[in-house]
């Protein structure tokens, strides 16, 4: 309901802006006599307009008033001076400027409160999204959902469950020369190789995009998750040698840790998280 609103009083300001366009254009050549005077009036209430909707509606008002009290000094000029009539073209400008600010003000409003609805709604969908948009991996909101049910089952059925973290040593300075592009590439470069690396029933997780982090849940001792660890190594070994070397033109070295699931030191998923962060901090 809120978006609504914000839509209505949008669309209706930006119609108000138009119709008092459309009558000051008209009311403006209809009066060749005063054609000069007319122009620069409507220039005026334009120019007011334009440094209301790139400030605030109160510099407008404060601009409006500063305008009212030139154009009166104006008209009581003509009139006691030149013995001029006060008419429709005094009141006009009078009423048509402060409603040329009125409908700009309008606008801004509504678009403003457009895109602040529009922002919340990118954060809300971030927030609930558990796949990563670029890699298709889950993230960490679905890690932590998945690894308490697989902590479940460990420990239930005494099946062995490792997480194994994943991190690109020297991601600052890479980040520093290569391209964002080339960065975004090869995110997802080593996440469908760690993807092969591992069997169809563990799961792969990216657990941080910006410094790119990837966790995975893999139901295997210790020593086992160190085979898949020596696997991953010699694959990007590999690539480094010939298609990294090629294509992003650095070295990719990945630092690696694993820890097994014990209940009795790791009450949930976060800590499951911290505690395999630390080992990767070992691989050095």
């Amino acid at each position: 309901m809120k978006r609504s609103r914000s839509s209505v009083v949008s669309d209706s300001a930006f119609l108000l802006l138009i119709l008092a366009c459309f009558i000051s254009i008209v009311f403006t050549s209809g009066n060749p006599n005063l054609y000069i005077q007319n122009i620069i009036f409507l220039n005026l209430a334009f120019l007011i307009a334009v440094v209301t909707y790139f400030t605030t509606v109160t510099t407008g008002l404060i601009l409006n008033i500063l305008f009212i009290f030139g154009y009166g000094t104006f008209t009581l000029y003509q009139t006691v001076v030149d013995g001029g009539l006060i008419g429709t073209q005094n009141y006009f400008w009078l009423i048509m400027t402060p409603l040329f600010t009125v409908a700009t003000w309008l606008l801004t409003l509504g678009n403003r409160q457009l895109q602040q609805e529009n922002d919340q709604l990118i954060k809300a969908n971030e927030s609930l999204a558990t796949v990563d948009a670029r890699t298709s991996l889950k993230n960490t909101l679905s890690f932590q959902s998945d690894a308490s049910v697989f902590m479940a089952l460990s420990v239930r059925y005494h099946i062995p469950l490792t997480l194994m973290v994943i991190s690109v040593k020297y991601w600052d300075e890479l980040r520093r020369m290569i391209g964002e592009e080339q960065l975004l590439e090869a995110i997802q470069d080593l996440s469908k190789m760690s993807q092969v690396s591992i069997r169809t029933n563990d799961s792969l997780y990216l657990l941080n995009k910006e410094n790119p982090m990837w966790g995975m849940l893999l139901f295997t001792d210790l020593p086992g998750a160190m085979i898949v660890i020596e696997r991953l190594r010699s694959r990007v070994d590999e690539r480094n040698r010939d298609e990294f070397a090629n294509k992003y033109r650095v070295e990719l070295v990945l630092k690696m840790g694993a820890v097994a699931y014990d209940a009795e030191q790791i009450s949930n998923p976060l800590e499951f998280i911290a505690q395999a962060k630390k080992q990767v901090e070992y691989d050095v």
